[in-house]
C-alpha cells in the first residue's frame, strides 16, 4: 500500500535550468487525478516558473508551489511528509543534497535524483539505507543520462538471453554523445575530482559494508566484477575508446550482484567513445588539468566561477545533441556468442535527462515496480523492465543490433 500523503509527487528544485525542463516533462505525462507540487526556497522564482508552464498547459496555475531549503531541515522535513514521492535536482548534491534524502528515509517518502556524484550516492548509502529499509522509503540515484542507458542498457541486453541459459556474460557498453554539460554537471564534476581520495574512501567503505548486508551478498558460486582496460580503437564502438570510471558502471554491476538474472559469471567494462585519436588525447589532457586543478581549493572556486551551476544551452543547440550507447555481450556457454544491443536518443544533457527523470518518477509512483521495499536500490533494479517501457514510448530507444 502506498503511504498517504497530500501530494503525489513534489519536485525539488524546479526552479532550475533541469528542474524547470523535468517539471515540463511531468506536466506532459501526469496521469489524471494525480497531485503534483513545486518545491525550491524562492517563493518568487517559483511563482515565475508556474507561469511558464501555465503558457504551456494553463491548467498549471493552479499548481502548488512549497517553500523549502535545502540547508533548512525542518522544512525538508515537511516537504518529504508531504508527499509519496520528491524528486531532487538540486546539486551539487554532495553540498545541497543529503538533507533531503535524510527527510525522504526518515519519512518513508520515495525518492529519485540526477546524481551523477559516486561520493555522494555511496555516503547515501552508508548513513540512510537501513533506515529506508526501515521505513519503506525507497531511494533511487542516477534516474537521468547519469545512469538509466547504461544501468538499463545492461538489464535490456542480459534479458534478451533466456534466463535458463545460465552462461558467464561479459558485457561491454560504449557511449557517444554530442551535447553541452550542464553548469549544475560541471560545478558537481569539478567537485568530485577535487575529493578523490575522500570518494575513494567512501567507496572502500560501502563496498566493506554492503558484502556483509544481506542484499548485497552475491549467492554461492556467483561472480560480478568491472573490467578497465587501456585506450583502444574499437570498430563496435565507433572509434577510440577510453574506460570511464564513471558512476555508470557502479551502478551496472551493482543490479547485477542485486539480480541473479545477469548469470553466474557477469563482467562490465564501460568506455567514452571520440572518433579520433587527438580527440582522446585532447579529452584526456583537459580532464587531466581539471582534476589537477581542482586539488587546490583556489584554482577549484576559480573554475566553479566560470560557469553559474544553473546555466544551460540554448533549445537550437540542444536540438543538434544526441547519445548512443552500445552494447557487445560476449556470451559463454556451450555454444558462445555475441549479442549486440543499442540506447539512443537525443540531447542527453537536458532534453532526455529531463524526460528520464520524469518518467522515472512516475514510474516508481504509479507503476508496479520490481523494487522489492525500502533502501537505496540501483536504477535497473527498483524500476527495470516498467521503466524501459516508459521510456520507449517516451521516445528512448532500445534496440537489438545484432
Amino acid at each position: 500500500m502506498p503511504r498517504e500523503a497530500e501530494y503525489d509527487i513534489v519536485l525539488f528544485g524546479a526552479t532550475g535550468f533541469t528542474g524547470e525542463l523535468t517539471a515540463q516533462a511531468l506536466l506532459s505525462q501526469m496521469p489524471a487525478g494525480a497531485t503534483w507540487a513545486l518545491a525550491g526556497r524562492n517563493q518568487g522564482k517559483l511563482t515565475a516558473v508556474r507561469d511558464r508552464l501555465a503558457a504551456i498547459d494553463p491548467a498549471a496555475s493552479e499548481l502548488p508551489l512549497l517553500t523549502a531549503d535545502a540547508a533548512d531541515p525542518v522544512t525538508l522535513e515537511a516537504l518529504a511528509a508531504s508527499s509519496r514521492l520528491v524528486i531532487s535536482t538540486v546539486g551539487p548534491y554532495l553540498l545541497h543534497g543529503e538533507g533531503l534524502v535524510a527527510a525522504c528515509a526518515k519519512a518513508g517518502t520515495d525518492y529519485v535524483d540526477l546524481c551523477g556524484e559516486p561520493e555522494f550516492v555511496d555516503l547515501m548509502y552508508l548513513r540512510y539505507h537501513e533506515l529506508a529499509r526501515e521505513s519503506g522509503a525507497r531511494l533511487v540515484h542516477s534516474c537521468a543520462f547519469d545512469s538509466l542507458p547504461y544501468d538499463l542498457g545492461a538489464l535490456f541486453t542480459v534479458s534478451q538471453i533466456p534466463e535458463s541459459a545460465q552462461v558467464p556474460i561479459a558485457l561491454e557498453g560504449f557511449a557517444l554523445m554530442s551535447g553541452a554539460i550542464s553548469g549544475g554537471t560541471y560545478h558537481s564534476a569539478v567537485g568530485a575530482m577535487g575529493r578523490l581520495k575522500e570518494s575513494g574512501r567512501v567507496g572502500r567503505q560501502r563496498r566493506s559494508v554492503e558484502r556483509h548486508a544481506p542484499d548485497g551478498k552475491l549467492a554461492e558460486g556467483r561472480s560480478v566484477r568491472g573490467i578497465s582496460r587501456r585506450p583502444h580503437k574499437d570498430k563496435l564502438g565507433g572509434g577510440w575508446v577510453v574506460s570511464a570510471p564513471t558512476i555508470d558502471p557502479q551502478h551496472v554491476l551493482r543490479s547485477a550482484r542485486l539480480n541473479e538474472r545477469y548469470g553466474p559469471d557477469f563482467s562490465y567494462a564501460h568506455y567514452v567513445v571520440t572518433r579520433k585519436l587527438r580527440t582522446t588525447i585532447g579529452l584526456g589532457v583537459v580532464v587531466g588539468l581539471i582534476a589537477g586543478f581542482a586539488q587546490v581549493k583556489p584554482t577549484r572556486k576559480l573554475m566553479l566561477k566560470l560557469r553559474s551551476a544553473g546555466s544551460g544551452p540554448s533549445e537550437a543547440k540542444r536540438a543538434k545533441s544526441f547519445f548512443r550507447v552500445r552494447f557487445r555481450a560476449q556470451i559463454g556457454g556451450e555454444q558462445p556468442r555475441q549479442l549486440v544491443t543499442e540506447v539512443s536518443g537525443g540531447d542527453p544533457g537536458y532534453g532526455e535527462t529531463a524526460k528520464m527523470l520524469a518518467q522515472s518518477a512516475l514510474c516508481l509512483a504509479f507503476d508496479g515496480v520490481p523494487a522489492p521495499g525500502g533502501g537505496q536500490w540501483s536504477p535497473a533494479f527498483a524500476l527495470g523492465q516498467p521503466l524501459i517501457d516508459r521510456l520507449v514510448k517516451a521516445g528512448i530507444v532500445f534496440r537489438v543490433v545484432e
